[in-house]
Order: C-alpha cells, then sequence, then structure tokens
C-alpha cells in the first residue's frame, strides 16, 4: 500500500552557494554524501538531487521537516550498480518504524541548473 508520494526541485546554483558553508553541508548531509559528492566532477549537481530527495521524502511523509527529525538522517546512497536508495537513521527512523514503512523508493535526476527527486512510501 502507498502511504506517501513527494516530489521536489531543487536549483543548482542555489545548493552550490549553500555548500561553501561547511555548517550547512554538515547539518543537511551525512558523511557518506559529503565524501560520494566531492568525488564528482559537478558536485553541486549531485547535493542538489541529495537536498531534493530529502524534501521528496518529508513530502511523502506527509510531516514535513519536524518533530525531531534531520535532513542529515535522510541518507542517500547508491547500490553497487549506482541505483540510489534512502538510508533512514536516527529519530527519523523511529518515525518510519512507527509508521510502519517498510519500503522506500526514490529516483534522483539532475541537469546543469535544476535536480530532482521523487520519493514514494510503501506499507
Amino acid at each position: 500500500m502507498i502511504i506517501g508520494i513527494g516530489t521536489d526541485i531543487a536549483e543548482v546554483n542555489r545548493i552550490a552557494k549553500s555548500i561553501e558553508n561547511n555548517s550547512f553541508k554538515e547539518k543537511v548531509f551525512s558523511l557518506k554524501e559529503i565524501t560520494y559528492c566531492e568525488t564528482k566532477v559537478n558536485k553541486a549537481e549531485s547535493f542538489a538531487a541529495r537536498f531534493a530527495a530529502k524534501e521528496a521524502f518529508f513530502k511523502a511523509l506527509g510531516t514535513g521537516w519536524r518533530g525531531g527529525m534531520a535532513f542529515n538522517e535522510v541518507e542517500v546512497v547508491n547500490d553497487e550498480l549506482g541505483k540510489p536508495t534512502l538510508n533512514i537513521l536516527g529519530s527519523t527512523a523511529e518515525i518510519i518504524k512507527d509508521k510502519n514503512i517498510k519500503f522506500i523508493h526514490v529516483s534522483l535526476s539532475h541537469v546543469k541548473d535544476l535536480a530532482m527527486a521523487t520519493v514514494v512510501l510503501e506499507g
């Protein structure tokens, strides 16, 4: 059963400016995400896609970003084939458990100026 669907679009230039600030970067992204994105030629696109995924996740959850949840607790990781998945950590993981969410699907896309993500939560 579908519990929620969320979509978000992020402007790459806005995220590029934001990630110049290390405190923003650490507040929003996990160490794994930072390490991954920093290896990319167009790292701002990768950061922006991950930012959009976090926003899309909170939209799909239906709560927005509140109640002790943190952006860096929603971690985008890639499997061995490059497929993105969401790894939910900390207090956000407890909320997922309480809502009986079994599967999280995520799709990312980005071009020079824009990045987008869609998240589907399934119970």
